[in-house]
Parts: C-alpha cells; sequence; structure tokens
C-alpha cells in the first residue's frame, strides 16, 4: 500500500474591499484551522516556512501594499487531523497593517473575519468558494454553520455578498472525495458497527430500507471518479469482495449481494484496463490490479497461524478485510450469543459442509443438515441460506455460514450475462487469478494441502468450473475472426489458470477441461482452416506445458510398471529394456515412435505438443506456413527447460524424458523436403538476420547441450535482426514462390536450426536399445531420408568462427543505427508517435493473426512469482545492444563450438546405431554408402580435434568391416575420403594428424589386401594431394610431409606385409607425393605472381601429361585459379582442354559415333587444343586400375565440362566460341533424345547470337590487351632473357601494367633493385647492370598478313587464335628516334607466340621474331594510307559523328599542321627521285595523295550537309584551305614518272632490284 496523507491546500486568491468603510489599504490573512471557536483552539497543524518551526498554529498572506482589491498568491499547507469533527474549520481573519506606525495605535487592525467548517454532512468540504466577511468577531456556535448563512445582528461586509475567493485542495488517503465512494463506505461502515440510523449528506437511512441504498450505492460506484477509485481501489475491491463472502443481515434477512459486487468488481477493473492503459505490464495486465492480487487480497477472516480464527478479533494481518462486520454469521440483537466463539472456532468446511468434523454442539448439528440441504438444492444457488431465515434464527439465533469466495465467483460468472459477462471476459485474467488465489488460501488456512485431490472441492464448483471453461472456449472459438485482441488475452489467461489447477486440483480432472477446450477448437479447425485459430490453441498448450511438473503429468515411467498405470493404455506401449522378442513388443515399439492412440493416452500433454507440431508442419497442410516458427520454438523451450532442469540430470531419467518425444524424430524425417537447405551456403543461418533475422527471437535463450557447453540460442537468433514471420495475409504466394524456386524453401533456417536441435537432443537422449530396435523396423527409405537429415545436421550446426560473429556484430550494429533513426522520427514526428509508443509498450504491434511467433511473451508466465521474464528482457536487451564486446563475441563463437561439437558427436553416435543396426540385412549396401557420406561431409567440415579423433575411428571401423564398399561400390567417395584425411594429414594439431595417418595407411592396407594392389587409392591420394595443393589457401607441407613419414613408418615395421611387394608401392608414393610438395613449396612463393604461379600450374599439369585423371585435376585447378582473376577466356580453354582430354580418353573406352572422336573435334574451338592428344607411348590404358576412374571420365563428366565451358565462354564475351562449344555438345544431346536439354541450348545459342548482332561493331567487348615483357638479369633466375607475350584486362594502359610488374618485382627485390626500360629498341645485355633486374614492357597489336584479312572478317575474328603480335619503334640513321621526313625510318618487329591466344595461361613464350624496316618513304605512304582511311571511316560512319569528322578533317587540311600532307608532298614528290628503285614507292605515294584528295572532298561535302547555321563560316575556311592544299599539290600529284609506263620487263627488272634491296632482317 502507498504511504499515508491527508493534507490539505489552502489558497487565497482574492479579496474585494473596495465597498468596505474605512481604512483597509495595506491587507494581510491570517489562516488558522480551529478545533472549537475559542482562541486557544487553534491548533499546530500549519507547515512551518523554512528556518521556523516544523508546524505553526497561523499562517500570514503577504502584504499587499495600498491596494483594497488585492490578489494573493500563496499557499498554506495544513495537516489534516485523522479524525474531524463538526467543530473543525479554517478561520480567515483579515488584518490593515500600519506602514507607518504612530503612538497608541497597534501594527495589525482586524478589519474582517470569515471561515469554512471542515465537514458537510460527513464529507470533507474542498473546491472553490467565494465567501462574505463579517466585519465582526463571529458569535457562539459559528463554526457548524457556513458563512453564506446571514447570522441576526452581524455586520457584513458589502451586504453579505461574496467579496473573499479561497480555493481548498485536499490530498488524502483517508477523505475519497467521492460522493458515491463515500455513500458506499458510509453504508458498509454502519453495517460493520451496526448503527443505524445513517446519515449520508442530508439523508437519513433507516434499516429497512438499507437494502436498496446498499444495492443502489453498488450500482453507482461506475459513476465515481477515477482518481480516488484508483486510490482507493484496495480498499474498495476488500469490502466487495466481504460483501460477496458475507451477505450481510439487514433486517434478519441474508441480502445477497454476489451478483451486484461481481458486477461492479468487472466493471471497475475494466475502467482501470481502458483509462489507465500505459501502467500496464508486458502481458497487458494492470499493475494496480496485479499488486492487489499479489499482495493485498487474502479470504476474510484468515490469519496464517490460526486456520479457523475468530471473527470478532479484527484481523489486522497484511490485508486483512476486518472480522468485526455484522454479516450472515450474527442475528439482528445487539449482544452476541455465548456460543458464537466455540461455534466459530469448529466451522464447517468451506467447500463442502458433508464432509465436516464432528459437531461440538447442537448449534453445529443443525447448521450442518440445513447446510447440506441447501447445497442439494438444485434451484438458485445464489446464497446458501434457507428459505425460512427465521426457522433458523429460532433455532440458533444467528445465520448460516459463510461462502467460499473462488466457489461464489465462479458461480457468478457463469451464470452472468450481457455486458457483465462481457466485462469480465475482457479482464479475464484478474479473475482467473484471483480465484485461484482464493483457491490456494482456503486450501492453506483449512489445511487442506496434504489432502487427496479429489477430495478437496466440492462437486458443484468442479462443475461451475467445467461450465466456465467451456463457454469461454466456445467465445474464442466463436469471436476470434471478430475481436482478435480481446480472444489473444481471453485464450492466454484461460491457459495460465488451467496451469495454475494443475497445482491444486485432480490433474485427470483438468485434463479434461483441456481436453474439451482442443475438441472444441478442433471441432472449428475442421471446418474452417485458419491459421490465426490454429496459433491460439498452440498459445493456450505452450502456457499449459510451462507447468513445472510437466515431465511428471506426462507419466514418463508408468511403461516401467505397466500394471501400476492408472491407464489402461499402458501395457501397450510398455518397453522393457531387456529385449524385444515378441511381436507384441515390436507393436510398442511402433507405438512409442508414432502418434499412436495409446501414445496420446499415455502421455497426454507431450502427445497434444508433438500432434500440434505434426498438423503445422505438415507440408500439405499450406495455410500453416506462417506458425512453422512458433510451433517448433514451443517444442525447443520444452526440450531446453528439460535439459537445463537439475531434477533430470541422471542420464537414464533424461532417457525417460527424452521417450516422450520419439515420434517427433518421424515427424522431422517427414518435413525433410522442407527444411533450409544449409548445404547450400554455409552463411544463410547467419547471424545477424536476420535478417533473416532478425527479429530477434527470444524464445531460444535457454541452455541446450552437456553440461560442460551451454548453448545460448542468442547465436542462432542474433541475425536476428532478423527473421521476421512472413504476415499470415499471404502465405500461399510466399509457398508457392518459394516451391518454384526450390522444394527447400517453406522453412526459414533458424526454425530449421531449432528443429534439427530438437532432433538431436532426442536422439541423444533416447535409449540406444529403443532406437536400434526402432531402426530395425524402418524401411532403406526412410533410413536414407533418416540419413539425409543427419547430413543437414552435420551442414547446419558447423563452427563458422569468431570472424563470421565479427561480421555479424557490425551487420547489428548498422541496423540499430536504423532502428535509431526510425525511433527519433516517431518521437519527434507529430503523427501519433505516442500513441504508436503506447502500442509498442503494450506489444500490439508484435502481434500477427498468426501470434507473434519468436516474440517477447513466447515462452514466459505472467506469474508474480516468476522473475524469469527479467532475465529473459535482461537478454533481449543484450542481443540488441548495437555491438557486442570482444569478450561476448568470443563467448559466443566457444559456445557454437561446443554446439558444434556437441551436434556432430550425437550424430556420429546415430550413425554408430545405424550401422549396428543394417549389418546384418540384406540391404546394407545402399544404407552404408549413406553413413559414409554422412562421414565424409562432416570431415569436410570445420570440426574440432576431439570429434574429428571419434569420427577416424568410426571411419577406420567401417573401412575395415566393409572393405568391399569403399573399393569397388563407392568409389567417388573413396576419392572423397582421400581427400579428407590428406586435408587433415596436414593438420597443425598433432592427434588429428596421427589419426589420419592412421586411417590412410590402413586404407592402402586394405586396398592392398583386396588385390595385391592399391592402384586406386595410390591415384586417388596422388589426385587428392594434386587437388588440395592447387586450391587450399592454408595448407601446410611441412605437417604433411611428417604425416607421409609416419604412413612411411607404419609400412616399414608391418611385420604381416614385409615380404610383399607392399612397402615398396608404398614407398613410391610417399617419394611421388614429395614431389608434388616441392612443387608446391614453389607455388606457395609466387602465390603473389598470378602469371608465375599459373606457369608452375602449367608445369605441374605438363608433368601429368601420362597419367590424365591428375591432368585433368591440374587443368581444373587452373581454371579455378582464372575463374577468381575473372579471366573467363583462360578459364573456359581450361575447361576445353579438361572436355578434349576426356574425350580423348573416351573414344578408347567406348566407340559411339555420337561423341567426339577426340582433341580433333574440338579444333574449331581452339588450336591448342591438340596438345591433348594421348598419341606417346607411354600414354596409359584407360582400363587400367585406378585410371580415368573419376567421375569425369564419363559421358555425364564430358557434357558437364562442356556446358561449364559454354558458360564461362559466355561471359568472357565470346559467343561465337560458345557456338563451337554447343556443335560439340548437340549431338550427345540428340542421340539421347533429351529434349529438354537441347531446348536449353537452342535457347542460350539465340542468346548469344542475338548478343553478337547487337554488338556486331566489336567496341562494346574488349578482348584484351597484349605487351611484349622481356626479362633481364641474373635475379630473376628462370625469367632471365625470357619474353612473353601478356594478355591484359581490355583497355590496360602501359602505365598500368608497367606500375603493376614494377611494383611486384620491387616488393620482391627491393624498390632500388629493378629497373624497367623504358624504350623498345633491341637490349644489350652487355650494357646493363649485372646486380640488376631489368624489365622491358611494349605495347603490341595483333598482327595479320593481307591473305589473313580475308578469313578475319568480324572483331571476333580478329582477336581470337592470335599468334603473331607487331610492334613498331620510329629511329634514324644516325641514332636519334625522330627526325626530318625524308631521315625517319621505322623498325616493325613481328613476334610469334608457342600458342595461340587465348590460351590456358596468359602470358605466352615469344619463339620467333622478325624486323621489318621502312624506309622514309614507305613510312611517308603508310601515314598518308592510314589518315586516307580514318577520312573514309568519319565520312561513312553510321550514324554520322559530325565532331569526329571535323577533327580529322582539321588534321588533314588545316594550315597549322606541321608535316601535314602538303609537307609530305613537297618533301617526297617535289622531285622524282634520283634512284630507280624508289620509282615504284613514288608512284604509290602519288596514288595515295590523288585519294587523299578524292576522300577530303567527299568529307566536306559530308561535314556541309551536317553543320547548322552557326558553322557556315567554319565550313567556308575549311573548303578554302581544302582549295589551297589541293592547287598546291595538283601539280606534284600530275607528275608521272616516265619510267614506270615502259614496257613489262623492264618493270620486273625494276621489281627485281628493289626486291633484293629490302631491308630484311630475320631474328628467331
Amino acid at each position: 500500500m502507498p504511504a499515508q496523507w491527508n493534507l490539505l491546500y489552502v489558497n487565497p486568491q482574492s479579496l474585494n474591499f473596495a465597498n468596505r468603510q474605512g481604512s483597509a489599504r495595506n491587507i494581510t490573512v491570517k489562516v488558522q484551522f480551529m478545533n472549537g471557536e475559542d482562541p486557544n483552539n487553534a491548533m499546530p497543524v500549519i507547515f512551518g516556512k523554512s528556518s521556523c518551526a516544523d508546524f505553526a498554529k497561523e499562517a500570514y498572506t503577504t502584504v499587499v501594499y495600498h491596494n483594497r482589491s488585492p490578489d494573493f498568491h500563496d499557499e498554506i499547507k495544513i495537516k489534516l487531523p485523522a479524525s474531524l469533527s463538526d467543530h473543525h474549520h479554517i478561520l480567515f481573519t483579515f488584518y490593515h497593517i500600519s506602514c507607518q506606525q504612530k503612538q497608541n495605535t497597534p501594527l495589525e487592525t482586524p478589519v474582517g473575519y470569515t471561515w469554512i467548517p471542515m465537514l458537510q454532512n460527513g464529507r470533507l468540504r474542498t473546491g472553490h468558494f467565494c465567501l462574505p466577511v463579517s466585519l465582526e468577531k463571529p458569535p457562539q456556535s459559528y463554526s457548524v454553520l457556513s458563512p453564506d448563512v446571514a447570522l441576526p445582528g452581524m455586520k457584513w461586509v458589502d451586504n453579505h455578498r461574496g467579496v473573499f475567493n479561497v480555493e481548498v485542495v485536499s490530498v488524502s488517503t483517508i477523505h475519497t472525495q467521492d460522493q458515491y465512494l463515500d455513500k458506499f463506505f458510509a453504508l458498509v461502515h454502519a453495517l460493520d458497527e451496526h448503527t443505524f440510523p445513517v446519515r449520508i449528506g442530508d439523508m437519513r437511512i433507516m434499516e429497512n430500507n438499507l437494502e436498496a441504498e446498499l444495492k443502489s450505492s453498488l450500482a453507482a460506484l461506475n459513476s465515481s471518479q477515477l482518481e480516488p477509485v484508483v486510490r482507493f481501489l484496495h480498499l474498495l475491491l476488500d469490502k466487495l469482495v466481504l460483501l460477496v463472502v458475507r451477505p450481510p443481515v439487514i433486517a434478519g434477512q441474508i441480502v445477497n449481494l454476489g451478483q451486484a459486487s461481481f458486477e461492479v468488481m468487472a466493471s471497475i477493473v475494466n475502467r482501470l484496463h481502458k483509462y489507465l492503459d500505459t501502467s500496464q505490464d508486458m502481458h497487458g495486465r494492470n499493475g494496480l490490479l496485479s499488486s492487489y492480487i499479489h499482495y493485498v487480497f487474502r479470504l476474510p477472516s484468515t490469519d496464517p497461524n490460526s486456520p479457523s480464527p475468530d471473527p470478532n478479533s479484527s484481523v489486522t494481518g497484511p490485508g486483512g478485510l476486518g472480522g468485526s462486520m455484522h454479516y450472515a454469521t450474527m442475528a439482528r440483537s445487539a449482544v452476541r450469543p455465548a456460543s458464537l466463539n466455540l461455534n466459530r472456532s469448529r466451522s464447517l468446511s468451506n467447500s463442502n459442509p458433508d464432509i465436516s468434523g464432528t459437531p461440538t454442539s447442537p448449534d453445529d448439528e443443525v447448521r450442518s443438515i440445513i447446510g447440506s440441504k441447501a447445497m442439494e438444492r438444485s434451484g438458485n444457488r445464489m446464497s446458501s441460506h434457507t428459505e425460512s431465515t427465521s426457522f433458523l434464527q429460532t433455532l440458533t439465533g444467528r445465520l448460516p455460514t459463510k461462502k467460499l469466495f473462488h466457489e461464489e465467483l465462479a458461480l457468478q460468472w457463469v451464470v452472468s450475462s450481457g455486458s457483465v459477462r462481457e466485462g469480465a471476459l475482457q479482464q479475464a485474467w484478474f479473475f482467473f487469478e484471483l480465484m485461484v488465489k482464493s483457491i490456494i488460501h482456503h486450501l492453506y488456512f483449512t489445511e487442506r494441502l496434504e489432502s487427496p485431490r479429489k477430495n478437496r472441492f466440492p462437486e458443484r464448483f468442479m462443475d461451475d468450473i467445467t461450465a466456465l471453461v467451456s463457454t469461454i472456449a466456445g467465445d474464442i472459438v466463436s469471436r476470434f475472426q471478430k475481436d482478435l485482441e480481446m480472444v489473444e488475452r481471453l485464450n492466454t489467461s484461460l491457459a495460465f489458470f488451467l496451469n495454475d489447477l494443475l497445482s491444486v486440483m485432480d490433474r485427470g480432472f483438468v485434463f479434461t477441461l483441456i481436453r474439451a477446450y482442443w475438441k472444441q477448437v478442433s471441432t472449428k479447425l475442421y471446418a474452417l482452416q485458419n491459421p490465426t485459430l490454429e496459433s491460439l490453441r498452440l498459445d493456450f498448450l505452450r502456457i499449459v506445458c510451462s507447468h513445472e511438473h510437466y515431465v511428471t503429468l506426462n507419466l514418463p515411467c508408468s511403461l516401467l510398471t505397466p500394471p501400476a498405470s492408472p491407464s489402461p493404455s499402458v501395457s501397450s506401449a510398455t518397453s522393457q529394456s531387456s529385449g524385444f522378442s515378441t511381436n507384441v513388443q515390436d507393436q510398442k515399439i511402433a507405438n512409442m515412435f508414432e502418434l499412436s492412440v495409446p501414445f496420446r493416452e499415455q502421455h497426454f500433454l507431450a502427445g497434444l505438443v508433438l500432434s500440434e507440431l505434426s498438423v503445422i508442419l505438415d507440408p500439405e497442410n499450406e495455410g500453416m506456413f506462417g506458425l512453422h516458427k512458433k510451433v517448433v520454438s514451443v517444442v525447443h523451450n520444452l526440450l531446453s527447460s528439460h535439459d537445463s532442469d537439475p531434477r533430470y540430470a541422471d542420464p537414464e531419467v533424461k532417457a525417460r524424458v527424452a521417450m516422450l518425444y520419439l515420434p517427433l524424430i518421424g515427424i522431422v524425417m517427414e518435413t525433410l523436403p522442407l527444411l533450409h537447405d544449409f548445404t547450400e551456403s554455409h552463411n544463410q543461418w547467419g547471424r545477424p538476420g536476420c535478417p533473416q533475422g532478425a527479429a530477434m527471437g527470444s524464445s531460444g535463450e535457454e541452455a541446450e547441450g552437456e553440461a560442460n557447453s551451454l548453448i545460448n540460442q542468442t547465436v542462432a537468433a542474433a541475425i536476428a535482426g532478423t527473421a521476421t514471420p512472413t504476415p499470415m495475409s499471404r502465405p500461399s504466394s510466399f509457398l508457392l514462390n518459394s516451391q518454384a524456386s526450390r522444394p527447400h524453401g517453406s522453412f526459414s533456417a533458424e526454425s530449421s536450426r531449432s528443429l534439427l536441435i530438437c532432433l538431436l537432443w532426442v536422439l541423444k537422449n533416447a535409449d540406444e536399445l529403443v532406437l536400434q530396435k526402432w531402426f530395425t523396423d524402418l524401411s532403406v527409405s526412410q533410413l536414407n531420408r533418416l540419413l539425409d537429415l543427419l547430413y543437414l545436421c552435420v551442414s547446419c550446426f558447423e563452427y563458422k568462427g569468431k570472424k563470421a560473429f565479427e561480421r555479424m556484430n557490425s551487420l547489428t550494429f548498422k541496423k540499430s543505427k536504423d532502428m535509431k533513426a526510425k525511433l527519433e522520427e516517431a518521437i519527434l514526428g507529430s503523427i501519433g508517435a505516442r500513441q504508436e509508443m503506447v502500442r509498442r509498450s503494450r506489444g500490439q504491434l508484435e502481434r500477427s493473426p498468426s501470434g507473434s511467433a519468436f516474440g517477447s511473451q513466447e515462452n514466459l508466465r505472467w506469474r508474480k512469482d516468476m522473475t524469469h521474464w527479467r532475465q529473459n528482457s535482461e537478454k533481449m536487451d543484450k542481443s540488441h545492444r548495437s555491438v557486442r564486446t570482444r569478450a561476448e563475441l568470443e563467448h559466443e563463437a566457444l559456445i557454437d563450438g561446443n554446439l558444434a561439437t556437441e551436434a556432430n558427436l550425437t550424430i556420429l553416435d546415430t550413425l554408430e546405431i545405424v550401422v549396428q543396426t543394417v549389418s546384418v540385412t540384406e540391404s546394407k549396401e545402399s544404407i552404408l554408402g549413406g553413413v559414409l557420406k554422412v562421414l565424409l561431409h562432416s570431415m569436410a567440415c570445420n570440426q574440432s580435434a576431439l570429434y574429428l579423433q571419434h569420427c577416424f575411428a568410426t571411419q577406420r571401423a567401417l573401412v575395415s568391416k566393409f572393405p568391399e564398399l569403399l573399393f569397388e561400390e563407392e568409389t567417388e567417395q573413396c576419392a572423397d575420403l582421400c581427400l579428407r584425411l590428406l586435408r587433415s594429414c596436414s593438420s597443425s594439431i598433432g592427434t588429428i594428424r596421427a589419426h589420419a595417418s592412421a586411417s590412410l595407411y590402413l586404407l592402402m592396407r586394405q586396398n592392398f589386401e583386396i588385390g595385391n594392389n592399391f592402384a586406386r587409392v595410390k591415384m586417388q591420394v596422388t589426385m587428392s594431394l594434386s587437388s588440395l595443393v592447387g586450391t587450399s589457401q592454408n595448407f601446410n607441407e611441412e605437417f604433411l610431409r611428417r604425416s607421409l613419414k609416419t604412413i612411411l613408418t607404419y609400412a616399414e615395421e608391418d611385420l604381416e606385409l614385409r615380404e610383399t611387394t607392399f612397402p615398396d608401392q608404398v614407398q613410391d608414393l610417399v617419394f611421388n607425393l614429395h614431389m608434388i610438395l616441392s612443387d608446391t613449396v614453389k607455388m606457395k612463393e609466387h602465390q603473389e605472381d598470378p602469371e608465375m604461379l599459373i606457369d608452375l600450374m602449367f608445369r605441374i599439369a605438363k608433368g601429368y601429361q601420362t597419367s590424365p585423371d591428375l591432368r585433368l585435376t591440374w587443368l581444373q585447378n587452373m581454371a579455378g585459379k582464372h575463374s577468381e582473376r575473372n579471366n573467363h577466356a583462360e578459364a573456359a580453354q581450361c575447361l576445353v582442354h579438361s572436355a578434349a582430354l576426356v574425350a580423348e580418353y573416351l573414344s578408347m573406352l567406348e566407340d559411339r559415333k555420337y561423341l567426339p572422336v577426340g582433341c580433333v573435334t574440338f579444333q574449331n574451338i581452339s588450336s591448342n587444343v591438340l596438345e591433348e592428344s594421348a598419341v606417346s607411348d607411354d600414354v596409359v590404358s584407360p582400363d587400367e586400375e585406378g585410371i580415368c576412374s573419376g567421375k569425369y571420365f564419363t559421358e555425364i563428366g564430358l557434357v558437364g565440362l562442356l556446358e561449364q565451358g559454354a558458360s564461362s565462354f559466355s561471359m568472357a564475351g565470346m559467343y561465337e566460341a560458345v557456338n563451337e562449344v554447343y556443335k560439340v555438345l548437340i549431338p550427345i544431346h540428340e542421340a539421347n533424345r533429351d529434349a529438354k536439354k537441347l531446348a536449353t541450348i537452342h535457347g542460350k545459342l539465340q542468346e548469344a547470337f542475338g548478343k553478337i548482332v547487337h554488338q556486331s561493331t566489336g567496341w562494346e567487348r574488349m578482348f584484351g590487351t597484349y605487351f611484349r615483357v622481356g626479362f633481364y638479369g641474373s635475379k630473376l633466375g628462370d625469367l632471365d632473357e625470357q619474353e612473353f607475350v601478356y594478355k591484359e584486362p581490355a583497355i590496360t594502359k602501359l602505365a598500368e601494367i608497367s606500375h603493376r610488374l614494377e611494383g611486384f618485382y620491387g616488393e620482391r627485390f627491393g624498390e632500388d633493385q629493378v629497373e624497367v626500360i623504358k624504350d623498345s629498341n633491341p637490349v644489350d645485355k652487355c650494357k646493363l647492370d649485372p646486380n640488376k633486374a631489368f624489365v622491358q614492357i611494349t605495347y603490341v597489336e595483333p598482327y595479320f598478313d593481307t591473305y589473313e584479312m580475308k578469313d578475319r572478317i568480324t572483331y571476333f575474328d580478329k582477336n581470337y587464335n592470335l599468334r603473331r603480335f607487331v610492334y613498331c619503334t620510329p629511329f634514324t640513321l644516325d641514332g636519334r628516334a625522330h627526325g626530318d621526313l625524308h631521315e625517319q625510318y621505322k623498325r616493325k618487329t613481328i613476334l610469334t607466340t608457342s600458342h595461340a591466344f587465348p590460351y590456358i595461361k596468359t602470358r605466352i613464350n615469344i619463339i620467333h621474331k622478325e624486323e621489318i624496316i621502312s624506309t622514309p618513304i614507305e613510312v611517308a605512304i603508310e601515314d598518308m594510307q592510314k589518315k586516307t582511311q580514318e577520312l573514309a571511316f568519319a565520312t561513312h560512319q553510321d550514324p554520322a559523328d559530325a565532331k569526329m569528322l571535323q577533327m580529322v578533317l582539321q588534321g588533314s587540311v588545316g594550315t597549322t599542321v606541321n608535316q601535314g600532307p602538303l609537307e609530305v608532298a613537297q618533301v617526297f614528290l617535289s622531285e622524282i627521285p634520283s634512284d630507280p628503285k624508289l620509282y615504284r614507292h613514288h608512284n604509290k605515294l602519288r596514288l595515295c595523295f590523288k585519294d587523299f584528295t578524292k576522300r577530303c572532298e567527299d568529307a566536306l561535302r559530308k561535314n556541309k550537309s551536317l553543320i547548322g547555321p552557326d558553322q557556315k563560316e567554319y565550313q567556308r575556311e575549311l573548303e578554302r584551305n581544302y582549295h589551297r592544299l589541293k592547287e598546291a599539290l595538283q601539280p606534284l600529284i600530275n607528275r608521272k614518272i616516265p619510267q614506270l609506263y615502259k614496257p613489262v620487263l623492264q618493270v620486273n627488272a625494276h621489281r627485281d632490284s628493289f626486291s633484293r634491296m629490302s631491308l630484311r632482317k630475320l631474328d628467331i
């Protein structure tokens, strides 16, 4: 209860003495609180000001100077006495204060008096008063009258008008200041004291009309103000409860006020909820009401020390209602009977009078008989008094027993109707909790907590409860679509009520109530498949199952002793762990793993939970999609609570608990296709949602796992952010979309993960023998489905590492900032911000028709005595906090690691059970293959050392028991196993290396023992190592060498096989592996040099020319590296080479006409592919053991490689090559009549050719830029004096590649040790510094002879299959690079590479170099031809480009161009050359100029048609320049060399001399 207050605040406001005669200007008011009329009766109750006494007898207002109508601003605070009489009043005395004091004149002169009596008709007077002021002291007995009454002989200011305004305000916990409450409390007090008549205001209520007044007073309570109701709420409710429990006796009659009191209660509770909506807790309960139930409410006249207390002694215990009232235990006479105390001390049982103790007096006997008859009456049971109270009075002199509050409450609720019932339903939680508290108090105070539950309550009460639950269930079913929010609250309240009843009532009875609810909802669901109703039932079930004795309620141990069980179905579900011999027992096993009738009867609540799970997760039940997360969380939370419950820590007990959930395994197996596919991406369940997540689910916060690893599910939820459940308004569309893309789409990652945790918990804790027996009964397909499920579990619980958590942390931080921005917007915005925040606080926003899946109210009770929810909210705050500390992140990573280990060990145990089960059956091959698949998959994931030790042991046992499985049937998995073991052999952890080495050695030994040769393992190990070193980033060759040494030692010390070839073969293998590792070391050194790395991989692949499997592996490694660097053309070439290699060996294996003949078929794709021909002497036969055994050396493998190749060509923009690849593929699909694949291919071809058409100019797809790079200097090792052509991405500038190579080699050798040669002249190595490394880089262009240009028409043709490149170097004979026109020579260098671009490498060695030197006139001819071509291109460009045309024209006819066309003509055409050898060049240049002038004229004409009016002057200027140029060129162009027009023979002679003179230099 709050602290007691009883204060009065007096505020004098204004005074009007304008009409008062005499001097009254400087006015002050003295305020006194009087308890009589004598001046000495002033009470010291006025709070003093600072530096004064605590309490004073009087207080003065501030003096207002020279004002006859002053305003006052003072407040006087008064402490009211607890008990007021009619003589208490406030006295106001008005004084005039003299400012200049004269002799014999007092300082203050009284100028008026007025007062306010404190009580009026027994009520405190407060409010605004306008009081008349008396000029004289009030007469005797004035205090009981109001100054408004005109007393005779008194003088008043202004003719008795009101001249003084004052306000009186009370803050009191004693005075209600509400007329309705006052009246109610006065009437109840009158009943209590038995004082009649009652005076209320002007009314005098006699006893004969007290009943009517009491009833009207109860009804009028609805009109009372809310503030006093809140202040006096606890007292008000106490009095109402008392009226229900003890019907008052008025005029000798018992007045039944139960119904009226119930109505008022319902009304008050609803008013509080409506108007005090901000003071509700997280479950929507009003704080005042819940604190009343929790702290204040007690049954009347109960005392913890005395089960049957004396009603005459006032009960002053906490919240006691007082026992001195004259209610139905007392006659009207003022004198109480002497036997009363005795009789009350041995009262009847409060719930059933038939089972009373032995009566101790005739009174008791009579009361017992009458009471029991009253109970048996089938009529109106509104009260237990008989029809003739006078008869009783005659017998006993008093009236019968008190009632029990919970019984009366249940009865009133059942019989209520209309608005009263509606009000009770709106706030059902209050009445349910009140009822439960009353029941518990009753049981405690009557010492019945130890008595049998069936005898605790009378049948009529149980009938009322049954009726109540039934009608409320009916309300839920009928109203959930109209008023969902109310129904949600009602449903939750009912569930908590039944949960509470499980603790105090007969559990069988409560189960019947639950079943009644269940049936009503099921009937409705059958008619109307509505997810909202299903969600409500799920909420109900979740709350009921949160009972502390949930496990015990399910009778988990009854299977051990069937006869003792109360349920007839027990024997059918009995399971002895000794053995499973008979058919009857087989049936029992099936019952334990299915939701059979015996199971549901035996384990009632668990059966309901699992039935609900089964219904909602049913793949065909599309409408329930939005509830997946919610139902999974219910099961998850139950298992979490069992796991962390110390009562079930013992493994045997835990096995019994797990038995309650055995059908879960079958349910999850059914939903496998709908689960989230964790194998697709290891990041999708990711944290921080979650997106998916994230809504942050708090449902999985409890621990799951062994004692050493408590699994905090914030790990799974942080993603949380998010994953919010799909709104139920459109579940079907969501489901259809997801199914259209793939079947694994219906479950979110978070739900799937929670469900799999539940599955693993059951598998971990269930009895192994029971599981084994069940596995025996399962079909092959069911067992395979179980293995698929375990495979999914491995991916789901893979350890992600700390980095994943840090990444999630940064995402969460970003999300929290976004949320903060939204919140600020809501607070600062004007539209409904407050309402939105209020609604949030009530949790309305979290609710959706499907129920707030994983919402904060998901797994917690709103029980007062449990602070569990508080911890939970703290956890939620923690997970929502924007940034988590490093320590928290490390803790989460540790938890995740422990969970991964625990999950995988559980999976391993289950695999062991499966192997034991199927090893004796005929269908073991298919199952064992699945077991091996799961085992290998777990090895491939990140695992702890602890798990791997056990995993290798299991793997060794499996291979040892079933060797033929690995080497004959599951060959693919043999390769996989070798790779996993080798990876573990390179581990940095010693124990893992030891186990992996042992496993690998035993694998070789096993293979050898089968056929005196372990070619398969040898081949697979070599391939695996190649694959490992080619792809793994964190591969450690030093550790692997140690492991290989261990294997060698095993072989040398193996006594059984010492005489065989086995040790030598192992030695050869280890030697081979060491060689690969050496190459790997080099690759490691060049990890940062992509070209060198690819060269090394190329070299290793070339070394495996005779070993097709390994060459294929390395080609694929190279393809992977190229794809990483976006070199799609090179990746495509690697794949084409791989396909050619496969085709070559396939043609040896099987002669099928539709398959490619070999490499020759691929020539059109690339000329390089012929190097894959298998024609050398040492080519292995594909028939040999272990050769060409990989999955690619099949028709399907070939098709896969070609499809990948086509895809890479498409990404590289080489659509013409895509066509060539499909030319090889189409015959294969045609032969297989695969119309679907053919349709896809032709679709892709259409797409490719469409892109070729749209990008016909070629500028849209740049294929690459080429550079010649020469390396000089001994520092460079293998690269010294090597020259390459590098292929770089399109539009790479010379400066870019120069910067890259200089930076790379500078970092390697030191910046001052590397130098880039800037020119492209031949390098003389003797002149270079021997201590430095030199790199020469030159831009080169593809070079084609004239005859080649006929075939290379398109842009693609000119950029594909390139082997020759050219670059030009200008020079003069005196050594300068540039000179005058007549002395400018040019050197053309033509380079030939060993292979054509694009190739499987991005740099190719130069194998041939040729130089052509052009004379000055030849240089001039080339320049003029180039200029003419530019003009022609600009003129005929479509669409026309005026700017480009003008630029070319300006460069051709502009007057300011140095070394322009005119100067070239003047230098070379002004005179006929003296050397006859140059005649032909002279003539050719002349003809070039002729063509040039024609092109200039065409260009000018074209430009004239393009320009606007503003450029006409510019056009005229260009034309003038052109005419000047033409005139200057005319004589030079027209001058012919007569010698050239002589007979043909002489021309030939000239030609010969020219060819002899040609300056050609070959350099090979």
